[in-house]
């Protein structure tokens, strides 16, 4: 069997780095349906999506992505948001598909979003973790962000980590390390679900709903058919040294006062929806 660092130097030769620091939505995405409730501003410099009661809209990344560090600045939907998700998330294709995700439920005017995340590898998903924020994502934009390594993925809002998913493979779990993602976005309906269990339902004179983007940054191994500059082993302080990112102690710290504080689910302690035991990844260090 191959070793952990043969397989990265493999997969890494059939992509190369892209490091975007200033983005331009012309460039670097295409709207892929709205009727129009999708709209690039500014001379790419912003995007919005908009829902009203005919459809919702969204976006993907013109780039496939295989391990990154992608930064993305939103403010959601202001006022009464209840039914509405904002969608933002990296995502595979297929029947195996891997995906990591962000999802902003939307609620009563002055209740607060649940920001919901998850992790999917091989088709499977269930690993869903909940959390109310510390300020108000309507007010203004606001940095949420995705580090994904061979090692592990980080979510994190304002640099600060709210979540950690490790690679556990040597312990059976899935991890996503050999499908490359977009990263997509959508502004949909989902007030069959989306608040409160379903229990509040879009108010559509309210409409149109719009949520905006700007300021993607993405440090990431892009599918090509270059020669790879992405080293499994950069040094730190290296262009590439997110590939071997781990969270310090004051990353650590910063993770425990959110899930402390701000955690509202958390799938490892839901013992009556795992009857016969919690996932496997829930009882390791």
């Amino acid at each position: 069997m191959a070793s952990p660092i043969m397989f990265l130097t493999l997969l890494f030769s059939a992509a190369s780095l892209i490091a975007i620091s200033s983005a331009n939505f012309n460039q670097d995405f295409q709207i892929t349906w709205g009727d129009g409730r999708a709209k690039i501003l500014n001379n790419g410099e912003l995007l919005t999506l908009s829902l009203d009661k005919a459809s919702g809209s969204g976006f993907q990344s013109q780039n496939e992505y295989l391990f990154g560090k992608i930064d993305m600045q939103l403010k959601l939907v202001a006022g009464n948001s209840a039914g509405t998700v904002t969608a933002y998330y990296l995502s595979s294709k297929g029947s195996t598909w891997d995906e990591i995700d962000f999802e902003f439920l939307g609620n009563l005017t002055g209740d607060p979003y649940t920001l919901h995340t998850n992790v999917f590898s091989q088709g499977k998903g269930n690993r869903e973790q909940q959390f109310h924020l510390w300020f108000d994502p309507t007010a203004d934009f606001h940095t949420y962000s995705i580090l994904w390594n061979p090692n592990r993925i980080v979510f994190s809002v304002d640099g600060t980590p709210i979540r950690e998913f490790k690679n556990w493979e040597s312990n059976g779990v899935p991890f996503p390390k050999d499908q490359p993602m977009r990263i997509y976005s959508s502004l949909w309906n989902a007030d069959d679900w989306a608040t409160r269990g379903g229990l509040v339902k879009t108010d559509w004179t309210k409409a149109p709903f719009t949520a905006s983007y700007k300021n993607f940054k993405a440090e990431a191994c892009v599918l090509s058919g270059g020669q790879s500059s992405c080293s499994p082993s950069a040094p730190a302080g290296s262009r590439n040294s997110w590939l071997s990112e781990e969270m310090d102690s004051v990353s650590q710290e910063r993770l425990k006062w959110v899930q402390k504080n701000y955690m509202i689910y958390n799938y490892c302690t839901d013992t009556r929806r795992f009857p016969q035991g919690l996932p496997t990844e829930c009882k390791l260090p």
